[in-house]
């Protein structure tokens, strides 16, 4: 069973790659006949893309091409890259001006994924790896991503989220997260005392792209009693200035905090 899946994975893999390089597209015809495929299998197969939009049919020619949810999917690839080649400057001199971590996130559903990090060589470099994932609820990185969300919206997206303790501040209830939004949004910042973990503080903001919308967020972490010289609300500031660049550099024309 295992075998039939990945070979008709492979084969999947396969019809993109030929309508990837006919600019045309191709006939059912045509596809069986280059990839040597029985057509009912390759009518299963595209029939799934197409129901995925991964692949589209001209109703006059019957010909298939590429759809655009394969070009949405390699435009996430091709917007990390971005995002990380223009973020990481302003990152490392914002981990220069503060002596601190400095991690970059963007949003997974109800969670959310490191992308990046810089820091100084802090005892907090061990704190972030790349690609772990932790809930929206209890990060400043988190919280940030909510930011233009409306209530319904926050509330539907943790519908099945369970509220786990991490720290003393953690919230227990999605009514106590949208309370904690609402002034995230005054601000314009997002902030995490001892939620993810005791005796942690974090400071966020969005950044946005060409569109004005969200698509990732920037934070800083420290431990106060380490750093009693950091105020939250005054690194604040210069987290939202390294977020503002770094979205001017992703096309983000708009005003924002």
């Amino acid at each position: 069973m295992a075998e039939i899946k990945v070979q008709s994975l492979d084969r999947t893999f396969n019809i993109l790659e030929i309508l990837a390089r006919e600019p045309n597209g191709l006939t059912l015809a045509e596809i069986a006949r280059q990839l040597d495929l029985p057509r009912s299998t390759a009518f299963r197969l595209l029939a799934v893309l197409l129901q995925r939009d991964y692949v589209r049919k001209a109703l006059d020619t019957n010909r298939y091409r590429l759809g655009p949810g394969f070009i949405e999917l390699s435009s996430y690839y091709l917007n990390n890259l971005e995002l990380k080649t223009e973020s990481a400057p302003y990152m490392r001199e914002l981990a220069a001006a503060l002596g601190t971590i400095v991690f970059l996130a963007r949003r997974q559903g109800s969670m959310m994924v490191y992308i990046d990090k810089q820091d100084q060589f802090t005892s907090l470099r061990k704190y972030a790896i790349i690609g772990q994932q932790k809930p929206l609820y209890c990060t400043s990185l988190g919280k940030a991503l909510m930011l233009d969300m409306d209530d319904d919206e926050i509330r539907r997206l943790h519908a099945a989220v369970k509220f786990e303790k991490f720290g003393p501040n953690t919230h227990q209830n999605i009514d106590s997260l949208i309370e904690d939004i609402h002034r995230c949004k005054v601000r314009g910042w997002a902030q995490d005392n001892e939620e993810a973990e005791p005796g942690m503080n974090c400071v966020a903001a969005p950044i946005r792209d060409y569109r004005g919308q969200i698509i990732s967020s920037i934070s800083t972490s420290w431990i106060p009693e380490s750093r009693p010289d950091l105020e939250p609300g005054k690194v604040a500031i210069q987290v939202m200035k390294a977020a503002r660049e770094i979205s001017a550099a992703m096309g983000f024309r708009g005003n924002s905090h």
